[in-house]
């Protein structure tokens, strides 16, 4: 729709208004045209972009802007000049277009007009009312844990990571970057490096150092851009980050603008550091439109590319001879009496390494503890070409050589190349992995996560684990995730498409937009022989799926962004699925269509929906045999039990896990869950509404595994719980109402671990049925809690009292 049909009616000066939306029309016309100062309507675009919700508005009027008559006549006159050659540009061929109707200079001119005007905009509302402006359009809420418990991941999008225990080689650069940045006339600056030579290690250690978090206090933001930013994504985690939440849902990238500067400057006085990280070619628009005239306010952006437009830059070099041998030297684990390895050999690799850090610990990791024959080996076979790392294209395929597993290790690699599946720059939860290598490769939690360590160690993956207690070490990985440089990830693309696309294993397919791959759109039934199929859409997306046939496809992952989604209708005919994994990727939970077409797979055994609204858990006429698990992530569940209370355990015969965490709507668990008879665990964790069990849990003879951690309401466990005769982990931490232990929890004859760390309102003598507790090991409790076992360690003489330590590592909680 026309800007100029948008605006029709607004209060704002009728020859302004109009004169605007013609010019805004014509800039979008002509965008894509080649003529000599496109480069200057590219520019100015963002900046009518800015202006565009202000024009909308309809409460607001030219007279109340505070702008003096000449300057509002100027800046209409400067308008029309402007739109004068480029709507004759836009019916002129290039050639006929090159500087014969408009100076680039006027262009200019015209773009810092208009952003002067934005400013003053925006400054004279905060002068006339400023408090007036925010409450109109933001809610300041102070958040207690329960009210805040869903944005807890949304706002760890925006905090700064710890950086690397080890680094070397980057005092210097970051006391040059700090110097540069506190200069006062730097309002943007760029750093730029190639990949991998430790630019984002960089800005963790500058927001380490106590001049800086002095400066910005809690005002420093960090927004990872990667290749496809969201902008309303990042606007609602940096105000969630805040705890701050908007009156109403942002619909759009031009709201989501309007807004942020009204933020910012509410979490102000003190100076405010926005970090954008990871900023591609082509997504540097951000810059323009995150640029605001508010006082002590710093962009500092990291990126590959070396953006001319900056004024001010930073080029990271890469690390020396010295720095460079150290660091491939630990991540060799290379200790002064490992002089097998000839030191020519090792001197040539970190030279052919070039300095950069990233290749210097991948490769270094790869041959960790292998003799000196394959050292030599190695270098033989990377001799036919140099390394050099100027650019990925550069840097990728031999990064690929470090990818050398010995034969019983093969599978490793396999691992490797599955986490491409996902979308760059995302946490990917353990337990997904778990799910999909357990189908693919038989592997048991134990094994995959063994895997996963492996990965970490040859730095191709980072596999961030909670602090455990030691009950918990090798059973439970709810709160582990991994993540991926964005190389690693394209290493791992690119070695997962060197073979034709019908006779891959694992395909991947990033739709951007429509823009289908030109195979899916030919007119006949595409076959699709992969193991692992992975479909990743954004919020654009709006095409109905094209006819392919999958009947191979054993895991099938789906990644979207879009306000609402619609299940292929090829999943109805992929008959040996076993693992089904939805990712949403946006802010919100989004109801699935289609999603009846599951009921019918006959191999379908793990189900994991993140971010999504479930309807029903229920709705199918024949039971759902095959499935054995099911994980929900930050869903809408309140509704999907309605109606289940004789159908659960119809539905879903042979489930034996089910997992829920963060759906902040759910209050009370179904009375038909306790008939499913084969359920082995039940984990329910932060899910603060959650505010009683149903009273026939006891029903669930089979239950090996209960967690209820982190469910702040839940008050009190059910007395028939003491049925539970196979329950051999009990784990009420963190629930914050539970004031006493069931009566007679000494009939839980499995009973082998109890935590109750963090249950702070239970003070009250333990049941005497405590005693019966033969199977009893370990109690994880604090110093309070543990003085109400004393007594009962003389009759469990096998007890132990694991004092859990307040833990404050947020690590998990972060990229």
């Amino acid at each position: 729709m026309a800007v100029s049909m948008v605006i029709r009616g607004a209060t704002l000066g009728e020859a302004f208004a109009e004169l605007f939306a013609v010019l805004y029309d014509t800039v979008k016309k002509v965008r894509n045209k080649d003529c000599s100062f496109k480069l200057h309507i590219k520019n100015l675009e963002p900046t009518l972009d800015r202006l565009l919700p202000i024009v909308k508005d309809k409460q607001r009027s030219i007279n109340q802007i505070d702008l003096s008559e000449k300057k509002r006549k100027s800046l209409i006159e400067e308008m029309k000049m402007g739109e004068t050659p480029i709507r004759k540009c836009s019916k002129k061929r290039w050639w006929n277009c090159c500087f014969k109707f408009c100076c680039p200079t006027e262009l200019c001119e015209l773009n810092e007009d208009i952003a002067r005007f934005c400013e003053d905009d925006l400054e004279a509302d905060s002068t006339r009312n400023d408090e007036t402006e925010i409450s109109m359009n933001l809610n300041i809420t102070t958040l207690e844990k329960e009210d805040s418990s869903n944005l807890d991941r949304p706002r760890a999008f925006c905090a700064v990571r710890r950086p690397p225990n080890f680094t070397v080689g980057f005092d210097m650069p970051m006391m040059e970057l700090k110097t540069l940045l506190l200069k006062e006339e730097v309002k943007q600056l760029l750093l730029t490096a190639p990949a991998g030579c430790g630019k984002t290690t960089l800005v963790q250690m500058l927001c380490q150092d106590n001049q800086i978090k002095g400066m910005f206090t809690d005002n420093i933001l960090f927004v990872n851009v990667s290749k496809t930013p969201n902008v309303k994504v990042i606007v609602q985690n940096l105000f969630s980050y805040k705890g701050i939440q908007p009156k109403y849902q942002i619909q759009s990238d031009e709201e989501a603008i309007y807004l942020l500067p009204q933020m910012l400057k509410h979490i102000g006085p003190n100076p405010i550091l926005l970090i954008l990280d990871d900023v591609w070619l082509g997504s540097e628009f951000l810059l323009e439109k995150f640029m605001f005239n508010i006082p002590n306010y710093k962009i500092l952006v990291t990126s590959r590319t070396a953006f001319p437009r900056f004024k001010h830059t930073y080029n990271l070099k890469q690390l020396n001879e010295v720095d460079a041998m150290t660091l491939f030297c630990r991540s060799a684990f290379l200790q002064d009496e490992s002089s097998y390895i000839p030191e020519e050999d090792i001197k040539t690799i970190v030279k052919g390494c070039g300095g950069c850090p990233l290749a210097l610990k991948m490769i270094g990791g790869s041959l960790c503890g292998q003799h000196a024959v394959v050292w030599h080996s190695r270098l033989l076979k990377w001799s036919d070409g140099h390394f050099f790392f100027n650019s990925d294209t550069e840097l990728l395929p031999h990064l690929q050589k470090s990818l050398e597993f010995p034969d019983d290790k093969i599978i490793i690699k396999e691992c490797f190349l599955d986490l491409c599946s996902f979308w760059a720059g995302q946490r990917i939860s353990a337990t997904t992995l778990i799910d999909m290598w357990a189908e693919l490769y038989e592997l048991d939690d134990i094994h995959a996560i063994a895997y996963l360590q492996e990965l970490t160690i040859r730095n191709l993956a980072k596999l961030v684990m909670t602090r455990k207690d030691a009950s918990e070490v090798n059973s439970y990985y709810n709160e582990d995730f991994v993540t991926q440089h964005h190389i690693f990830r394209e290493l791992a693309l690119h070695q997962s498409s060197q073979e034709p696309m019908g006779q891959r294993l694992r395909l991947i397919i990033n739709i951007s937009g429509n823009n289908l791959p030109k195979w899916w759109m030919e007119k006949k039934q595409q076959l699709i022989n992969a193991r692992l199929l992975s479909i990743s859409t954004d919020e654009s997306f709006l095409w109905s799926w094209c006819n392919i046939e999958a009947p191979k496809v054993e895991v099938l992952i789906l990644n979207f962004q879009t306000k609402n989604y619609t299940l292929p209708d090829f999943v109805e005919k992929t008959n040996e699925l076993k693992v089904l994994i939805v990712n949403n990727y946006g802010f919100f939970p989004v109801e699935i269509k289609n999603f009846q077409l599951l009921w019918s797979l006959p191999n379908l055994k793990r189900i994991r929906l993140e971010k999504v609204s479930i309807s029903s858990l229920c709705m199918t006429l024949v039971p759902v045999k095959s499935l054995r698990k099911i994980s929900l992530f930050m869903c809408n569940i309140g509704k999907a039990f309605e109606n289940c209370t004789n159908k659960v355990s119809y539905a879903l015969p042979n489930l034996e896990e089910i997992n829920i965490d963060y759906c902040n709507d759910l209050v009370e668990l179904p009375v038909g869950l306790c008939d499913i008879v084969h359920l082995k665990k039940l984990y329910i964790t932060n899910c603060h509404k959650l505010s009683i069990l149903p009273k026939g849990t006891g029903k669930l003879v089979n239950l090996e595994d209960l967690r209820l951690r982190s469910c702040t309401d839940l008050s009190e466990l059910p007395e028939s719980i003491r049925s539970l005769h196979k329950l051999s982990i009990l784990d009420i931490s963190d629930c914050l109402s539970i004031s006493k232990l069931p009566k007679h929890i000494g009939e839980l004859c499995n009973l082998k671990v109890l935590n109750i760390k963090g249950c702070l309102r239970l003070r009250n003598p333990l049941p005497k049925s405590t005693m019966d507790l033969k199977q009893l090991k370990i109690v994880v409790c604090d110093e309070e809690r543990a003085k109400l076992w004393e007594p009962i360690k003389e009759f469990l003489t096998k007890l132990k009292i694991e004092m859990a330590k307040k833990d404050m590592n947020l690590n998990w909680l972060l990229k």
